[in-house]
């Protein structure tokens, strides 16, 4: 492999034997080549860039080898990148690959102020100091200098680079005023305040990325919004150094992926030259900023130094191929063209690269000796803040704006004079309605998915929406998971409210990674200062009679529960919905927040609670002046009776199966009090210990499965806090669901509760 101070030897020897002039002796103001945009001045300050890079790689490498570094993905041999910084706007959002340390260092020096040498730096300690994700991980990042952070995942962060295009076009990051906006500390910085009318969104990556799912459902979601006819800015740059750690890209693949993609502009450069990728970058992002349609420009690079420090070259490339991409070294071809147009002479040229790298040198000694994050509490501040009584304030503004400034249209939504109160309403309806309200009072929002518009809904939950608020507003995607997810992380980004569908809970998996890699993880590695609201809705649980099997009957939702931050309510009916659905729009836009709010299928059109026609289960809808008092706290649980004998844990369809059994119990003097967690994350742990110290008996009814499901979260909050009663849980067993009556032999019933709680009572 080539070592950092084989590295250094080859670009001193290679300046050296370059012939030039004693002294500089060219007009820097003009073209540096004949047909080209690029002046001498630009080369110059492009080449301090790459400098900065290469220089930053090698401090990495290091630090690293007395272990106060921490991080080695360097840029070394896509420095050239810093030519496409300099072809856009130091306003246009990037989203970067790993390997931008030219990018960063050339945007740094377009805004006044700032240190890309000791920003870098800080982040290959892991000091708190960092300006961006305050050492929980190296990334290129900056809210001043519109530098969106991204994840190790290759390419997850490309969907998100779509609906950030998306938000700056379509919505135009819709600058009405929103409910949450007032509140104290709902910060408006950089990332949520606006990019400007004509920006562009960049997004680069890696060639072996081009063959990830993530990269081809942007891809083709860029393709399908451009061939209808809609406007999407982005330009896409694949930096192709042809390997991916030691896994070659055919020769060709590349190229022939990227020309191949309908609705995209081809373009491509030699990214090792300077001038070749600078003209190249400012067509392409010049034709995107024009036409707002999206482009890739695909830049031919190499990479020096292998993947990261511990990666040894040898034991996979011959001794040919690494001195052919030595042979191409951008800086060396930067150096080359400086030298033979008279910018510069070799001397200065090596002065140049020794003064930057004693900056360097002398800022690595100095970052080592600042803060490191000292605790678990300090480690996560920025993860997931909830600041509850601002969310409830927020409640109250929506009330007050759908009593106010929004009552006429929230009138003419609900078509014509509006009563008191709606209802009774089913599930289904209530969620419709609280949508409706939603829309009316909040002009950032924004509702998406898969037949939600037209349809309404496979279910009719978002019925006479669309009709009510405009294609603009309501409307349908493709049929596609990731890329429903990715346009509403880059809503969220960009300044709007996204509440995307996924149709079924069994089709989310797919597209996980786009929660928990991108998602929930964004406030984490910003500090705050970016963040990506959203509130996910997702039809799901079981329980749906004659119709579906597992994929329309999925009770699985350990997937949601892992990850770090996100909210996941679900509400038992219509009483619970619109309370938690207002709870968790008000999240998302005071916190942040990623929530999932998940919709108990069966449960959409359930009239009755004990007996047939009975009604029991419906829910009126109040008029705004209740949202306050009716206004749920994420994390808290609702508590049905106030028996003494036992208390069942349970959510979902488990609630109502629960409360059919403790009417059966309070016939035989047996009372139970039923605890409806409303929320899986995060777990009302107060509430449950509370109510299971009242009795000293706890039936845990789990309609998700023994392995993974939510009893375990439940047991383990009763140990953690010493409880000293009994327990016992039901839960669906380990399969999968089959169909028809099938499922019947698998699932949680009221027979199976009723047994469970004379157990525990006999125990």
């Amino acid at each position: 492999m080539t070592t950092p101070q084989e590295l250094d030897e080859r670009f001193r020897a290679a300046v050296g034997a370059r012939a030039g002039p004693e002294q500089a002796e060219t007009d820097p103001l003009r073209p540096v080549l004949a047909g080209s945009a690029l002046t001498g001045s630009g080369v110059l300050e492009l080449f301090d860039a790459q400098l900065a890079s290469r220089h930053l790689d090698l401090a990495a490498r290091w630090l690293r080898s007395f272990g106060e570094g921490f991080y080695t993905i360097g840029s070394s041999g896509h420095e050239g990148n810093a030519a496409v910084a300099a072809a856009v706007r130091a306003t246009d959002p990037a989203l970067l690959h790993y390997r931008s340390g030219g990018f960063y260092c050339a945007r740094a020096g377009q805004v006044d102020g700032k240190e890309p040498l000791r920003d870098v730096l800080r982040g290959v300690v892991a000091a708190s100091t960092e300006p961006i994700a305050g050492g929980r991980h190296k990334v290129f990042g900056h809210p001043d200098l519109a530098i969106i952070p991204t994840t190790s995942t290759i390419a997850s962060h490309l969907p998100r680079a779509v609906g950030l295009g998306y938000a700056i076009e379509q919505g135009r990051l819709r600058r009405a005023p929103r409910f949450g906006q007032a509140v104290a500390g709902a910060r408006r910085t950089a990332a949520t305040s606006g990019y400007p009318e004509d920006a562009i969104v960049v997004c680069s990556f890696g060639d072996a990325s081009v063959n990830h799912a993530s990269a081809q459902v942007a891809f083709n979601t860029a393709g399908w919004i451009d061939h209808s006819k809609l406007r999407l800015p982005v330009l896409f740059v694949c930096e192709d150094n042809g390997i991916g750690i030691s896994v070659r890209s055919p020769k060709g693949w590349v190229e022939a992926v990227l020309r191949s993609r309908p609705g995209l502009r081809y373009s491509a450069a030699d990214g090792c030259d300077v001038v070749a990728t600078y003209d190249a970058a400012a067509d392409a992002a010049n034709w995107v900023r024009e036409h707002r349609r999206p482009a890739v420009l695909h830049l031919d690079m190499v990479r020096l130094m292998g993947h990261a420090g511990a990666d040894a070259e040898v034991a996979y490339r011959s001794p040919a191929e690494i001195n052919a991409d030595l042979d191409r070294d951008p800086l060396v071809a930067t150096a080359t063209l400086l030298i033979g147009a008279g910018l510069l002479t070799p001397e200065e040229v090596l002065t140049r690269y020794d003064d930057v790298g004693w900056r360097v040198r002398r800022i690595a000694e100095e970052v080592i000796a600042e803060p490191k994050l000292t605790s678990a509490t300090e480690v996560v501040a920025p993860l997931a803040p909830r600041r509850p009584v601002r969310v409830a304030r927020a409640v109250s503004e929506a009330a007050d704006a759908a009593a106010g400034p929004a009552q006429a249209a929230r009138v003419d939504a609900f078509g014509g004079r509006l009563p008191e109160r709606i209802g009774p309403l089913t599930l289904a309806q209530t969620i419709n309605a609280t949508l409706t309200d939603a829309l009316a009072t909040n002009p950032a929002m924004v509702l998406f998915g898969e037949d939600v518009a037209v349809k309404g809904g496979v279910y009719g939950v978002t019925k006479g929406l669309r009709d009510r608020f405009g294609g603009g507003r309501v409307f349908d995607t493709l049929l596609d998971e990731t890329s429903v997810l990715g346009l509403a992380l880059g809503a969220g980004l960009g300044g709007l409210l996204p509440v995307p569908e996924i149709q079924y809970l069994a089709y989310l998996h797919n597209a996980e990674d786009q929660l928990r890699g991108e998602a929930a993880s964004m406030q984490f590695f910003s500090t705050g200062a970016y963040r990506n609201p959203m509130v996910v809705r997702v039809a799901g649980l079981a329980y749906q009679e004659g119709f579906g099997g597992h994929f329309h009957n999925d009770n699985s939702v350990a997937v949601l529960r892992d990850i770090p931050g996100l909210v996941v309510g679900v509400p038992s009916g219509a009483a619970e919905a619109a309370p938690m659905l207002r709870a968790c729009l008000a999240s998302a836009e005071v916190d942040g927040s990623v929530c999932v709010f998940l919709e108990p299928i069966a449960l959409y059109h359930t009239r009755d609670l004990h007996a047939e026609g009975d009604n029991g289960w419906l829910a009126p809808y109040g008029p705004p002046e209740e949202w306050a008092r009716d206004h749920v706290t994420v994390g808290r649980a609702r508590v049905y009776g106030a028996g003494e004998h036992l208390t069942i844990v349970t959510f979902g369809n488990g609630v109502r199966m629960s409360l059919r059994v403790a009417a059966r119990l309070a016939g035989q003097r047996i009372g139970a009090r039923v605890v409806d967690l409303r929320w899986l994350s995060p777990l009302p742990v107060a509430d449950i210990v509370r109510e299971a110290g009242a009795t000293g008996r706890v039936l845990v009814v789990d309609e998700t499965r023994r392995s993974g499901g939510v009893g375990e979260g439940v047991l383990a909050a009763l140990v953690d806090a010493g409880y000293v009663g009994v327990a016992r849980r039901v839960s669906a067993v380990d399969s999968y669901i089959p169909l028809g009556n099938a499922a019947k032999h698998l699932l949680v019933s009221e027979d199976a509760i009723e047994q469970g709680a004379r157990s525990l009572l006999g125990a």
